[in-house]
């Protein structure tokens, strides 16, 4: 129970980047016309693999599903932040609160499982060709990708489920563009000791155990590599998992750098740019990464703007 000289809190207010403010309609453009890009890039790979003969394979349909993460993700942070922008902050409830951060950790997260097992799939095309049609049949890549959803959204749903339980009473302003873990926490009376340490368990199983599994899959991927001996084979090889690997050195690259980045020596806004960067910067450059690099993709886009020219 909150103390009788204070307020127990149900809304907060979210402040942004308050030092940004004399450039909001520059800013909000910026930011309007990337989520734009956004979602019509990643709603394209959707329905080219949806909707193409060629592009129904495994590997395309774990690129799907991170399309559709990657859409997700913008969209649970990006209206809400040009909101923000518009109108100098935004006040927000604490159910809303709670339903950004378990939207926002649930699409997070997700990723990295989605990124471990398309590495999976390049593991075994390259390292165990004879045995992949074998392996990865439609139903098992079904369960991969459902198992990936089910596991993340389990994880972090139990922990909005405790932090649901705690009080707040003291200050309400968040410095921050969304509702995430820590600043919410450090605004909360309760004792939030064992919900950090629950936090730092699931984060090394969702983030650190797929980060690792990637480092292994490319270390066996890059020998299996060596061992060609046709420079026009090893490029062949390379080509086939190029894509996949930019897409994991940029995800993981932001997300190094946001949590090597000391948060108390950094400027508030600072940690928000780099959240920033990191919540668009993948979901903006895997639409390019993945049509320029991929002869299906040019080969379906061509097709249906024939189709438009024509109609």
């Amino acid at each position: 129970m909150c103390e009788e000289n204070k307020t127990k809190v149900t809304e907060f207010h979210l402040s942004g980047f308050h030092n940004l403010y004399n450039y909001r309609t520059l800013f909000f453009i910026v930011l309007l016309v990337i989520y734009m890009v956004i979602v019509v890039g990643n709603l394209l790979i959707i329905l080219l693999v949806s909707f193409t003969d060629r592009l129904q394979i495994p590997m395309f349909f774990f690129l799907k599903h991170l399309a559709v993460a990657d859409v997700l993700l913008t969209t649970s942070v990006v209206p809400v932040m040009l909101d923000m922008i518009l109108n100098h902050g935004r006040v927000i409830s604490l159910v809303e609160c709670l339903i950004q951060m378990s939207l926002y950790g649930i699409f997070v997260s997700v990723q990295c499982f989605l990124l471990a097992v398309m590495s999976y799939d390049r593991y075994l095309a390259i390292c165990s060709p004879l045995h992949y049609a074998f392996l990865i049949t439609p139903n098992r890549c079904l369960l991969l990708i459902s198992g990936s959803w089910s596991l993340v959204s389990a994880l972090v749903l139990s922990e909005i489920g405790l932090i649901s339980q705690f009080e707040f009473c003291g200050p309400n302003i968040i410095d921050h563009f969304l509702c995430d873990f820590h600043p919410l926490l450090e605004l909360s009376s309760s004792n939030t000791s064992t919900l950090i340490i629950e936090d730092f368990v699931f984060s090394i199983f969702m983030v650190i155990c797929p980060f690792t599994f990637i480092i292994i899959t490319y270390i066996c991927i890059l020998i299996t590599i060596m061992k060609i001996t046709s420079t026009s084979g090893r490029k062949k090889a390379f080509s086939t998992c190029s894509s996949h690997l930019t897409t994991v050195c940029t995800y993981y690259g932001t997300l190094i750098i946001i949590y090597m980045s000391p948060s108390d020596k950094t400027p508030s806004d600072v940690n928000m740019f780099l959240s920033l960067l990191y919540i668009l910067l993948t979901p903006l450059i895997n639409p390019f990464i993945y049509s320029l690099r991929n002869h299906e993709f040019e080969k379906a886009i061509k097709k249906i703007l024939k189709r438009i020219q024509v109609e």
